[in-house]
C-alpha cells in the first residue's frame, strides 16, 4: 500500500470541508469579538491607528504576504496553532476597531465588510484551512496516528494557504495603492 492510499483512506472530503468551515467561523468569531467587544478609549483608539500606520507605511506585496504567511503558518501547528489563529483574529477586529473609533466615515461600516473584498475571501480560507488542520492535527497526535498518515495532506494545505495568501498580497497591494 502506498503512502497516498493510507492517507486517502482516512480523508472524507464532507468532514473536511466541515472542519474547514469550523475554522472560518472560529477566526470571523474572534474577530467579531475584537471589533465588536473591545471597548477601546479615545487614546487607545488613535495609538493603536497610528502603530498600525506606521507599521505597514510603504509596505508592499513581499511585506503584506510575509506578514501573512508567518501567521498563517504558525496555525499549522496542532492545538497552538488554532489559539494563534485566535489571537490573530482577535487582533485584526481590534485594528479595524481602532479605525472605526477614529475615523468617523468608517463609524457605519461593518467590520465583516473586509470578508467581501477579494484579498479578505483569500486570507479568511487560509486562515480556516490553518486553524481547522491545527485541531486535525492535535487529535492525530492524541490519537498517536502515524505521521504518515496525514503528512501529504498538510504538506498540501499548506501550499494552498501559501498560494491564496500569495495571490492575496497582490490583490491587497493593488487594494491599497488604489485607495491612496
Amino acid at each position: 500500500m502506498t503512502l497516498w492510499q493510507v492517507q486517502s483512506q482516512h480523508f472524507c472530503f464532507k468532514y473536511r470541508l466541515a472542519l474547514l468551515a469550523a475554522g472560518i467561523v472560529a477566526f470571523i468569531a474572534s474577530y467579531s469579538a475584537g471589533a465588536f467587544a473591545v471597548q477601546l478609549t479615545d487614546e487607545e483608539a488613535k495609538t493603536t491607528v497610528e502603530e498600525f500606520t506606521a507599521s505597514v507605511e510603504g509596505i508592499e506585496e513581499g511585506g503584506i504576504f510575509s506578514n501573512n504567511v508567518l501567521i498563517a503558518l504558525g496555525m499549522f501547528i496542532p492545538a497552538a496553532g488554532a489559539g494563534l489563529g485566535m489571537y490573530a483574529g482577535i487582533s485584526t477586529g481590534i485594528v479595524f476597531n481602532a479605525f472605526a473609533h477614529v475615523i468617523p466615515e468608517l463609524a457605519g461600516v461593518s467590520p465583516l465588510s473586509v470578508f467581501a473584498t477579494p484579498f479578505g475571501i483569500l486570507e479568511l480560507f487560509a486562515y480556516g484551512l490553518g486553524i481547522s488542520r491545527s485541531g486535525i492535527l492535535a487529535y492525530d497526535l492524541i490519537k498517536k496516528r502515524p505521521w504518515r498518515q496525514y503528512l501529504i495532506v498538510t504538506l498540501i494545505e499548506i501550499a494552498i494557504a501559501i498560494a491564496l495568501l500569495l495571490i492575496g498580497s497582490f490583490v491587497e497591494a493593488e487594494f491599497i495603492e488604489n485607495a491612496q
